[in-house]
């Protein structure tokens, strides 16, 4: 599993030119499902990205978490994450688990971020969405299980 985090201001999902999710200062959460994960991950990973200190306390020093802050989260599936880009100049998705065990796996991460208590929004899974976003930084970081 690959979850690609970033502070946000704000960030939404647009699906067919209309607005389909929006939130404000929290963060945006690119997931990424790769066979073999499991719901063993996914209470790992959203035990680490909930409580992870990457907002600033009043010194300006990384020490909040999104639960701190009471942000929000944007989480949107996206495969590529998983691409292997090793060999050649096509990258392989290989590595990526089958839409419906990520599609399954990925529901069960938003409803357990969802279980602490943050406003969540999502992206469609499978759509083509436009991720839009004011990054707050720029914070980015990649998180893998």
């Amino acid at each position: 599993m690959k979850v690609l985090i970033q502070r946000v201001k704000k960030a939404s999902v647009t699906i067919e030119s209309k607005l389909f999710s929006k939130i404000n200062s929290g963060i945006l959460a690119l997931v990424g499902i790769e066979k073999g994960d499991s719901s063993e991950q996914i209470e790992k990973m959203a035990q680490k990205l909930v409580n992870l200190r990457i907002f600033p306390d009043e010194n300006d020093k990384m020490n909040k978490s999104i639960l701190d802050i009471k942000g929000e989260m944007l989480v949107v599936s996206q495969f590529t994450l998983c691409a292997s880009c090793k060999k050649g100049t096509r990258p392989s998705f290989d590595g990526s688990a089958p839409p419906e065990i990520a599609n399954s796996l990925y529901e069960e991460f938003v409803t357990k971020i969802k279980s602490f208590g943050i406003p969540v929004k999502t992206g469609k899974f499978g759509a083509m969405m436009e991720v839009g976003l004011i990054n707050d930084g720029p914070v980015t970081f990649m998180l893998e299980l």
